[in-house]
């Protein structure tokens, strides 16, 4: 039970990433950025029906911790993206 809780939680936070990365490139509540921030919500779902996760009060918080986690740290990834390309467009030389 608490190993299949671990991976799901996992699995919530890997998921988002690449959410929360697309996310943080739109304007803010736009309908695109809802979009983002709600199309993992169904993966939430049939992740815990494959591992067969019931549904416990108790749970929910670490649930939207992992979700929410995952997004926030897929924005991250994006804002140090465009870190290291603006700090590798500094540092090449001009062209003439």
């Amino acid at each position: 039970m608490i190993l299949d809780l671990c991976i799901a939680l996992g699995l919530v936070f890997v998921a988002n990433l690449p959410f929360g990365y697309w996310r943080e490139g739109l304007a803010k509540l736009s309908p695109m950025w809802f979009v983002a921030v709600h199309a993992p919500v169904p993966l939430v779902f049939l992740i815990r029906h494959w591992l067969g996760l019931d549904w416990r009060l108790a749970s929910l918080p670490l649930f939207l911790g992992a979700y929410f986690a995952g997004q926030f740290f897929g924005g991250r990834l994006r804002h140090a993206r465009a870190a290291r390309m603006c700090a590798a467009d500094t540092t090449r030389p001009e062209r003439r």
